[in-house]
């Protein structure tokens, strides 16, 4: 395809965007009114799916599809860190880790908040029907919080900690299992991702039918796929040597 037909593809596919935008903003409810439709409907269904936080009732009830659009961008990303991320032909792997010296003051805060980091990240998962939070906050509490072992200058029991190979596969598990909910719901009921769980009580922790399982879905798979990134980024920058010696 040559510059002058892209540039028309270009074109014609900006143009039916800017015409789609400029719709949208001018049937938008005017700024600080008292009309949300939006609102007003999201509210209502997630209230009579018995989901006490309407953010999550919307991203794994309402417009699940849209969270598993996400969950794949993610797992993309992941997949293209590590392939860009592979020692090139003009660079090596040391197994050399050079010391350095951490603060006690530093160690101890590591060491102390570290089961407090995945304590709050497991109770974010597990409560995101309930509270504010979710699979993908807490993920990332969870993927981030166990690195405070490697600011707590201790890398080698972070790798004992965080099989690399192992959270690829829980990356993967968490992707597809929130596919595969999907697929099962659809054979089920003709609709995908659509509830085949009872509702429970509103407020209760086995509540929210389909929901909270989705966000444990999730859940693992940001946990895993935030440890494959920052393994890949802390392999890069410690182990990683160019030809001439040096860190890339």
């Amino acid at each position: 395809m040559n510059r002058t037909a892209r540039t028309v593809m270009f074109l014609v596919a900006g143009g039916g965007v800017a015409v789609l935008a400029v719709l949208a903003v001018l049937r938008m409810p005017a700024f600080g009114g008292s009309h949300h439709p939006y609102r007003d409907h999201a509210v209502r269904a997630s209230v009579s799916h018995a989901t006490s936080n309407v953010v999550a009732s919307i991203n794994f009830d309402q417009r699940g599809m849209d969270t598993l659009g996400e969950e794949t961008i993610l797992l993309a990303s992941v997949v293209g860190v590590s392939v860009l991320l592979r020692p090139a032909e003009d660079e090596s792997k040391s197994e050399h880790l050079g010391s350095g010296r951490v603060l006690d003051a530093t160690r101890l805060g590591g060491y102390v908040l570290l089961p407090v980091t995945l304590v709050v990240g497991f109770d974010v998962v597990a409560q995101g029907h309930l509270t504010p939070g979710g699979g993908f906050q807490g993920g990332v509490v969870l993927g981030t919080g166990m690195h405070l072992l490697y600011v707590a200058g201790r890398y080698q029991a972070l790798e004992r900690l965080r099989p690399v190979s192992a959270f690829e596969w829980g990356e993967a598990f968490g992707a597809a299992a929130f596919a595969c909910l999907g697929i099962s719901s659809l054979l089920v009921t003709g609709a995908f991702l659509a509830n085949v769980i009872p509702w429970g009580t509103f407020g209760g922790l086995l509540s929210a039918g389909t929901v909270p399982v989705l966000n444990g879905a999730v859940g693992v798979e940001v946990a895993s796929g935030v440890m494959v990134l920052l393994a890949k980024f802390l392999e890069q920058a410690i182990f990683v040597r160019s030809g001439e010696g040096g860190t890339r």
